[in-house]
């Protein structure tokens, strides 16, 4: 008996299409960073000239790339399929979809801000760079702007901005990564919460008057490298937050990807 028969159809060996490898080589180089956001592919005949191959396999290859948001093609441009960089958004609002099928709440999106942001507080007061210093006071005046002017809905996106420039400066890029997953779904409820929850302007006001004044400590420990006393401030914040954010019933709730 040969030995080929042997072989279980499970184990073996699939052989890519010819469409998939030509996706892969220039998926390859925009991923490398050889292709930048907005370049253009060579045209089509040019192409199919250069890779040695056919225009339906050329097409099936570019409706890979289009599916992952890699090129666009514009149908009866004269100019080559245009480059998109890989999309944080777009893996974001996937990893959405999957956290609401998987009936992730609400205190589990704040328990993991919990997890994550007092490592970054450790961070930026370990390091005292002044230019952060200065972006977070940034942020800070911007939201007192909002609050003075009454703008209660964009005050609310200002905070969870406050959250995402912090996380951002800690220019870990894994960290920042996994923060983008959370921050739309967290802005998302919040905006939700309010709009749900409304409350007489001057009770709003005194309640989001205790964000800055809390934002300004922690940039004051943080300029003075004080790093327990930043974290223990930081962890305290997000609690009593958090408390607030999953309070009324909120924090069963299910995450809700599709009202973004």
């Amino acid at each position: 008996m040969a030995d080929s028969d042997n072989i279980s159809p499970s184990r073996r060996i699939r052989v890519p299409k010819t469409s998939e490898l030509v996706a892969d080589q220039i998926r390859g180089q925009i991923v490398r960073g050889e292709l930048q956001e907005g370049d253009y592919l060579p045209p089509e005949g040019q192409l199919l000239t250069t890779l040695g191959i056919s225009r339906p396999t050329l097409r099936e290859a570019f409706r890979i790339l289009e599916a992952e948001a890699l090129i666009s093609v514009v149908r009866g441009s004269r100019t080559g399929a245009k480059v998109h960089k890989p999309s944080v958004d777009l893996v974001s609002r996937y990893a959405g979809y999957v956290l609401q099928s998987k009936g992730t709440t609400i205190a589990d999106l704040y328990d993991a801000r919990l997890a994550i942001e007092p490592h970054v507080v450790r961070r930026l007061a370990q390091a005292r760079d002044p230019v952060a210093i200065a972006r977070l006071r940034e942020e800070v005046a911007r939201l007192e702007t909002m609050l003075g002017e009454e703008k209660f809905i964009d005050f609310i996106a200002g905070v969870s901005e406050f959250h995402r420039v912090l996380i951002e400066l800690s220019g870990n890029n894994t960290i920042i990564f996994v923060n983008q997953l959370l921050h739309q779904l967290i802005a998302a409820h919040q905006a939700d919460y309010i709009q749900r929850h409304p409350r007489p302007a001057a009770e709003h006001r005194k309640s989001m008057t205790v964000g800055p004044r809390s934002y300004i400590k922690l940039i004051d420990l943080i300029e003075a490298g004080a790093v327990d006393e930043a974290i223990d401030h930081w962890r305290l914040h997000l609690r009593n937050a958090n408390a607030t954010w999953a309070a009324r019933g909120e924090a069963e709730r299910v995450v809700d990807s599709l009202r973004h």
